[in-house]
């Protein structure tokens, strides 16, 4: 168990998962009910990244780092600032999160796990998204799903997206000691 000495001065939520998970959904709202900042990582690729998805060509680890690097950076830019955020990063790989973590005690993942088909479906309605609904089947099978040892939690992205922040809202308060506002 934690103790509140060990508990970091701001915290950083990295809204984790693939294409169709509800990240930017679920990060509004729980910028919303937190009155924290949200930075949608997907504004964060580089025009190349953009591009190479919007042809359905899958990102490679190469395409990846520099993505991850700057959102490391955001993550200690706002550690410095004394600020906790909300940010969205699809995180799919350990190491990607390894990275993201690494120096900055503040991340905590959020992890809306959600079935194949119903992320088909979701994607099969979205509208001018550059991510095409191909690529979603890259993205599953580069998922490593996050491991007990990682700060954060995972709950089920298939109900609404009130509850879904809920269960991240009750998991966030009850490690990092978090007050919601009134």
């Amino acid at each position: 168990m934690e103790t509140t000495s060990s508990i970091p001065a701001t915290t950083s939520i990295v809204v984790m998962g693939v294409s169709g998970s509800g990240k930017s959904t679920v990060a509004n709202e729980l910028a919303r009910r937190l009155q924290w900042e949200f930075i949608e990582g997907d504004d964060l690729h580089p025009p190349e990244n953009v591009e190479k998805m919007r042809s359905g060509t899958p990102l490679d680890d190469e395409d990846r780092w520099p993505w991850l690097r700057r959102m490391a950076e955001l993550i200690g830019e706002h550690e410095a600032a004394g600020t906790s955020f909300i940010l969205t990063c699809s995180a799919l790989k350990r190491s990607y999160r390894d990275l993201l973590c690494d120096g900055h005690p503040s991340v905590w993942f959020a992890h809306a796990d959600t079935s194949e088909e119903v992320l088909s479906e979701r994607l099969a309605q979205r509208k001018g998204h550059y991510m095409p609904p191909s690529l979603l089947r890259s993205q599953l099978d580069t998922l490593q799903p996050l491991s007990d040892d990682e700060p954060g939690a995972v709950v089920s992205g298939e109900g609404s997206v009130e509850q879904t922040v809920s269960d991240f809202l009750g998991e966030l308060c009850d490690e990092r000691k978090i007050q919601l506002p009134s």
